[in-house]
Protein backbone atom coordinates (compact mmCIF):
# COMPACT_ATOMS: atom_id res chain seq x y z
CA UNK A 1 0.00 0.00 0.00
CA UNK A 2 0.91 3.61 -0.56
CA UNK A 3 -0.34 6.54 0.61
CA UNK A 4 0.03 9.07 -2.66
CA UNK A 5 2.71 11.28 -1.17
CA UNK A 6 5.18 11.37 -3.66
CA UNK A 7 8.81 11.11 -2.27
CA UNK A 8 11.08 11.90 -5.11
CA UNK A 9 10.72 13.25 -9.01
CA UNK A 10 12.95 10.43 -10.17
CA UNK A 11 14.19 9.72 -13.57
CA UNK A 12 14.32 6.79 -16.46
CA UNK A 13 17.50 5.68 -17.10
CA UNK A 14 17.22 2.67 -19.49
CA UNK A 15 13.98 0.75 -21.02
CA UNK A 16 15.10 -2.65 -22.01
CA UNK A 17 12.12 -5.35 -23.51
CA UNK A 18 12.15 -8.47 -22.85
CA UNK A 19 9.56 -10.06 -25.49
CA UNK A 20 6.59 -8.98 -24.47
CA UNK A 21 7.84 -6.82 -21.19
CA UNK A 22 10.14 -4.64 -20.55
CA UNK A 23 12.64 -4.11 -17.31
CA UNK A 24 12.74 -0.59 -16.85
CA UNK A 25 16.22 1.11 -14.48
CA UNK A 26 15.34 4.00 -13.02
CA UNK A 27 17.42 6.84 -10.85
CA UNK A 28 15.79 7.20 -7.46
CA UNK A 29 18.30 8.09 -4.76
CA UNK A 30 15.70 8.68 -2.12
CA UNK A 31 13.42 5.48 -2.52
CA UNK A 32 16.91 3.32 -3.58
CA UNK A 33 17.88 3.87 -0.15
CA UNK A 34 17.76 0.83 1.59
CA UNK A 35 15.47 -0.57 -0.93
CA UNK A 36 16.02 -4.82 -0.89
CA UNK A 37 15.34 -7.29 -3.75
CA UNK A 38 11.32 -7.82 -3.76
CA UNK A 39 10.15 -4.58 -2.54
CA UNK A 40 7.58 -2.43 -4.18
CA UNK A 41 8.01 1.35 -5.28
CA UNK A 42 5.13 2.97 -7.10
CA UNK A 43 6.41 4.44 -10.40
CA UNK A 44 3.73 6.75 -11.54
CA UNK A 45 1.30 5.43 -9.59
CA UNK A 46 2.09 2.14 -10.54
CA UNK A 47 3.84 -0.42 -8.20
CA UNK A 48 6.88 -1.80 -8.90
CA UNK A 49 8.89 -4.51 -8.04
CA UNK A 50 12.83 -4.30 -7.43
CA UNK A 51 14.20 -7.04 -9.18
CA UNK A 52 18.37 -6.11 -8.78
CA UNK A 53 20.62 -8.75 -6.61
CA UNK A 54 21.64 -7.98 -3.63
CA UNK A 55 24.82 -7.12 -4.99
CA UNK A 56 23.88 -4.41 -7.52
CA UNK A 57 21.64 -2.72 -5.10
CA UNK A 58 24.86 -2.60 -2.64
CA UNK A 59 26.37 -0.03 -5.30
CA UNK A 60 26.04 3.22 -4.54
CA UNK A 61 24.19 4.23 -7.82
CA UNK A 62 21.16 5.66 -6.99
CA UNK A 63 19.23 3.61 -9.24
CA UNK A 64 16.87 0.27 -9.12
CA UNK A 65 15.67 -1.83 -11.65
CA UNK A 66 12.02 -3.08 -11.96
CA UNK A 67 10.11 -5.72 -14.53
CA UNK A 68 6.88 -4.71 -15.89
CA UNK A 69 4.62 -7.50 -17.72
CA UNK A 70 2.64 -6.85 -20.89
CA UNK A 71 -0.40 -6.46 -19.09
CA UNK A 72 0.34 -3.94 -17.22
CA UNK A 73 1.99 -1.76 -19.82
CA UNK A 74 -1.14 -1.74 -21.79
CA UNK A 75 -2.94 -0.72 -19.13
CA UNK A 76 -0.83 2.32 -17.74
CA UNK A 77 1.02 4.48 -18.81
CA UNK A 78 4.52 3.47 -18.40
CA UNK A 79 4.64 1.89 -22.19
CA UNK A 80 5.24 5.58 -23.17
CA UNK A 81 8.23 6.03 -21.03
CA UNK A 82 11.39 6.65 -22.72
CA UNK A 83 15.40 7.27 -20.70
CA UNK A 84 14.97 10.19 -19.78
CA UNK A 85 11.72 10.54 -18.87
CA UNK A 86 10.36 12.19 -15.21
CA UNK A 87 8.74 9.69 -12.62
CA UNK A 88 6.83 9.91 -9.25
CA UNK A 89 8.46 7.34 -6.92
CA UNK A 90 6.76 6.20 -3.61
CA UNK A 91 7.87 3.59 -1.33
CA UNK A 92 5.56 1.62 0.10
CA UNK A 93 4.44 2.98 3.29
CA UNK A 94 5.21 1.19 6.96
CA UNK A 95 2.55 0.20 8.86
CA UNK A 96 2.17 2.70 11.78
CA UNK A 97 3.63 5.59 9.84
CA UNK A 98 1.52 8.97 9.10
CA UNK A 99 -1.58 8.56 6.07
CA UNK A 100 -0.51 11.94 4.42
CA UNK A 101 -2.93 11.24 1.33
CA UNK A 102 -5.48 8.60 1.11
CA UNK A 103 -4.87 4.20 0.65
CA UNK A 104 -3.24 3.75 -2.78
CA UNK A 105 -2.69 0.40 -3.71
CA UNK A 106 -0.63 0.97 -6.85
CA UNK A 107 -2.90 -0.80 -9.36
CA UNK A 108 -3.95 1.54 -11.83
CA UNK A 109 -7.79 1.98 -12.95
CA UNK A 110 -7.60 3.95 -16.44
CA UNK A 111 -5.49 6.07 -17.99
CA UNK A 112 -7.04 9.74 -18.46
CA UNK A 113 -5.43 12.75 -20.53
CA UNK A 114 -4.96 16.53 -19.19
CA UNK A 115 -7.50 18.19 -20.87
CA UNK A 116 -6.68 21.97 -19.50
CA UNK A 117 -4.84 23.92 -17.25
CA UNK A 118 -6.24 26.97 -15.86
CA UNK A 119 -3.50 29.39 -13.11
CA UNK A 120 -5.31 30.53 -10.13
CA UNK A 121 -4.45 33.79 -8.12
CA UNK A 122 -0.70 34.91 -7.88
CA UNK A 123 0.88 36.60 -4.37
CA UNK A 124 2.66 39.72 -4.26
CA UNK A 125 5.48 38.63 -6.23
CA UNK A 126 3.86 37.20 -8.96
CA UNK A 127 4.36 33.21 -7.86
CA UNK A 128 1.14 31.20 -9.10
CA UNK A 129 -0.67 29.81 -5.75
CA UNK A 130 -2.45 27.32 -7.21
CA UNK A 131 -3.16 25.78 -10.73
CA UNK A 132 -6.31 23.77 -11.96
CA UNK A 133 -6.24 20.80 -13.99
CA UNK A 134 -8.96 18.82 -15.76
CA UNK A 135 -8.35 15.58 -16.73
CA UNK A 136 -10.38 13.15 -19.00
CA UNK A 137 -12.38 10.36 -17.60
CA UNK A 138 -13.82 6.76 -18.46
CA UNK A 139 -17.11 6.31 -17.95
CA UNK A 140 -16.59 2.97 -17.02
CA UNK A 141 -14.91 4.52 -13.41
CA UNK A 142 -16.28 7.65 -13.42
CA UNK A 143 -18.91 6.57 -10.73
CA UNK A 144 -16.23 6.72 -8.36
CA UNK A 145 -15.63 9.88 -8.01
CA UNK A 146 -17.37 12.48 -5.78
CA UNK A 147 -16.76 15.90 -5.16
CA UNK A 148 -13.98 16.72 -2.32
CA UNK A 149 -13.18 12.76 -2.43
CA UNK A 150 -9.75 11.61 -3.33
CA UNK A 151 -8.31 9.98 -6.34
CA UNK A 152 -4.57 9.37 -7.06
CA UNK A 153 -3.21 10.53 -10.66
CA UNK A 154 0.15 9.21 -11.81
CA UNK A 155 0.79 8.47 -8.25
CA UNK A 156 -0.18 11.78 -6.75
CA UNK A 157 -3.23 11.87 -3.91
CA UNK A 158 -5.18 14.49 -5.13
CA UNK A 159 -8.72 16.31 -3.83
CA UNK A 160 -11.59 16.07 -6.75
CA UNK A 161 -13.00 19.40 -7.04
CA UNK A 162 -15.49 19.25 -9.58
CA UNK A 163 -16.70 15.15 -10.64
CA UNK A 164 -18.13 15.09 -14.12
CA UNK A 165 -19.40 12.59 -16.15
CA UNK A 166 -16.42 12.70 -18.43
CA UNK A 167 -13.92 14.69 -16.57
CA UNK A 168 -12.82 15.93 -13.07
CA UNK A 169 -10.67 18.99 -12.17
CA UNK A 170 -8.40 19.15 -9.11
CA UNK A 171 -6.48 21.99 -7.87
CA UNK A 172 -2.73 22.03 -7.08
CA UNK A 173 -0.05 23.87 -4.82
CA UNK A 174 3.08 24.88 -5.83
CA UNK A 175 4.56 22.03 -3.78
CA UNK A 176 2.97 19.54 -5.94
CA UNK A 177 3.98 21.49 -9.19
CA UNK A 178 7.41 21.57 -8.32
CA UNK A 179 7.69 18.17 -6.94
CA UNK A 180 5.87 16.09 -9.13
CA UNK A 181 5.35 15.57 -13.09
CA UNK A 182 2.07 17.37 -13.30
CA UNK A 183 3.89 20.57 -13.25
CA UNK A 184 5.15 19.62 -16.24
CA UNK A 185 2.10 18.07 -18.18
CA UNK A 186 1.68 18.87 -21.41
CA UNK A 187 -2.13 19.18 -22.62
CA UNK A 188 -3.39 15.53 -24.27
CA UNK A 189 -0.39 13.45 -22.00
CA UNK A 190 -1.34 10.20 -20.43
CA UNK A 191 -1.60 9.96 -16.57
CA UNK A 192 -2.65 6.72 -14.78
CA UNK A 193 -5.94 6.70 -12.56
CA UNK A 194 -6.53 4.97 -9.86
CA UNK A 195 -9.89 5.46 -7.66
CA UNK A 196 -10.46 5.36 -4.14
CA UNK A 197 -10.65 1.17 -3.27
CA UNK A 198 -13.05 1.80 -0.54
CA UNK A 199 -15.99 3.32 -3.19
CA UNK A 200 -14.83 -0.02 -4.70
CA UNK A 201 -15.53 -1.71 -1.40
CA UNK A 202 -19.09 -0.11 -1.10
CA UNK A 203 -20.20 -0.44 -4.19
CA UNK A 204 -19.52 -4.76 -3.96
CA UNK A 205 -21.08 -5.21 -0.30
CA UNK A 206 -24.08 -2.87 -2.02
CA UNK A 207 -24.22 -5.50 -4.49
CA UNK A 208 -24.43 -8.45 -2.71
CA UNK A 209 -26.15 -6.92 0.71
CA UNK A 210 -29.37 -9.47 -0.13
CA UNK A 211 -28.06 -12.95 1.44
CA UNK A 212 -28.23 -16.40 -0.15
CA UNK A 213 -31.18 -18.59 1.11
CA UNK A 214 -29.09 -20.56 3.79
CA UNK A 215 -30.20 -24.38 4.18
CA UNK A 216 -30.81 -25.97 7.31
CA UNK A 217 -28.76 -27.48 9.36
CA UNK A 218 -29.88 -30.61 11.21
CA UNK A 219 -28.66 -31.15 14.67
CA UNK A 220 -26.26 -34.15 14.45
CA UNK A 221 -26.43 -34.35 18.66
CA UNK A 222 -30.37 -34.26 18.88
CA UNK A 223 -29.11 -31.91 22.31
CA UNK A 224 -32.35 -30.37 23.33
CA UNK A 225 -32.94 -26.27 22.47
CA UNK A 226 -32.61 -24.70 26.06
CA UNK A 227 -34.59 -21.76 27.10
CA UNK A 228 -33.01 -18.21 26.45
CA UNK A 229 -32.61 -15.93 29.50
CA UNK A 230 -34.11 -12.37 28.54
CA UNK A 231 -32.22 -9.24 30.55
CA UNK A 232 -34.27 -9.72 33.08
CA UNK A 233 -33.45 -13.08 34.25
CA UNK A 234 -36.70 -14.67 32.86
CA UNK A 235 -37.16 -18.13 31.19
CA UNK A 236 -38.22 -17.66 27.77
Amino acid sequence: MFTGIIEELGEVVSIEEIGDSSRIRLRGPVVRDGARHGDSIAVNGVCLTVVDTPEQLAAETGEFSADVMAETLHRSSLGGLKPGSPVNLERAMALGARLGGHLVQGHVDATGRLLSREPGERDADGNLRWEVLRFSLPESISRYLVEKGSITVDGVSLTVVEAARDSFTVSLIPATLALTTLGAKALGESVNLEVDVLAKYVERLLESRTLPDLPNIPNPTNIPNLPVSDSTGESK
